[in-house]
């Protein structure tokens, strides 16, 4: 028998754990890729109708405002909070804000909201589809004609990637809202000099920059989550385990394409203003 010696196991082992990972990562992510362009196809050849997608609007959207601007609310606060005594060191606490709100509408704003929208609606979106899937409702959909990716994936993804970037903008005003608040009302920063060098510091392109964002956020958080509960395992466990994927697998991916993003949109920022920003 040609068995590997005791040497030669573990790094047999471990060779093929590493190999079967890299296999079912590549097979994941053609899975994921294959998903995505029928998805697609349906969305530029068929539209769903109106029923289908206004209440999908209604959960994605109006449904995570609160949440949305409860939370940037307090990041803005803390932004001021772990900003002021740095600042207020070499004598810019004035200036306080140009760092806050740049902060918020380049990349905690649109951050904060796609995680916001993983959280609620991506791991509640995969463990619907989950569910559906081991009742075999979307098996049932197929056998009475309707494609289950126009009919359930379709009107998820638009409701994600149409309403996200109000989500973005919500958290920016209301991260804005708490930062001025704080160092104002609470650290006693001058009025009419926070808000002047807030509005000088902050440009046009620094809040289409978190816009801009937001829409692959939320493209990435429909497709994961919508393919987690379509791939879902049998049993309750399965779904568990679904969604808790869904919200994962979106937050490292939006990290990933944040970061991609950034490095693409800071080289056009500095095509189109050569001398930078300054908080002086």
């Amino acid at each position: 028998m040609n068995d590997p010696t005791p040497s030669e196991g573990p790094f047999v082992r471990w060779v093929m754990e590493w190999g079967s990972a890299v296999v079912d990562g590549v097979t994941t992510v053609g899975d994921i890729a294959i998903f995505a362009w029928k998805m697609f196809v349906w969305l530029f050849t068929r539209l769903p109708r109106r029923g289908t997608i206004l209440p999908n609007f209604y959960q994605v959207g109006v449904l995570s405002l609160p949440v949305v601007a409860l939370t940037g609310t307090f990041i803005g606060m803390v932004l001021a909070v772990n900003s002021y005594y740095q600042f207020h060191a070499f004598g810019l606490e004035n200036r306080l804000g140009v760092v806050i709100n740049t902060s918020l509408v380049r990349e905690l704003g649109p951050v904060l909201a796609a995680t916001m929208l993983a959280g609620r609606v991506g791991s509640a979106m995969a463990a619907v589809l989950g569910t559906m899937r081991v009742t075999e409702q979307i098996d049932a959909l197929t056998t009475m004609g309707a494609d289950p990716i126009h009919y359930l994936v379709v009107p998820r993804f638009l409701a994600c990637i149409l309403l996200i970037p109000a989500l973005t903008i919500m958290a920016d005003f209301m991260g804005i809202v708490g930062g001025y608040f704080y160092s104002v009302v609470i650290l006693g920063i001058d009025h009419a000099a926070y808000l002047n060098h807030s509005r000088e510091g902050v440009r046009g392109f620094d809040l289409f920059n978190g816009i801009f964002k937001s829409f692959f956020f939320g493209g990435v958080i429909a497709i994961v989550s919508c393919y987690r509960g379509f791939n879902c395992q049998a049993g309750a466990e399965g779904v568990g385990k679904a969604a808790t994927a869904a919200f994962v697998y979106s937050f490292v991916l939006i990290l990933a394409i944040d970061l991609a993003l950034n490095i693409f949109l800071d080289a056009l920022y500095f095509k189109l203003y050569p001398e930078g920003a300054s908080i002086l």
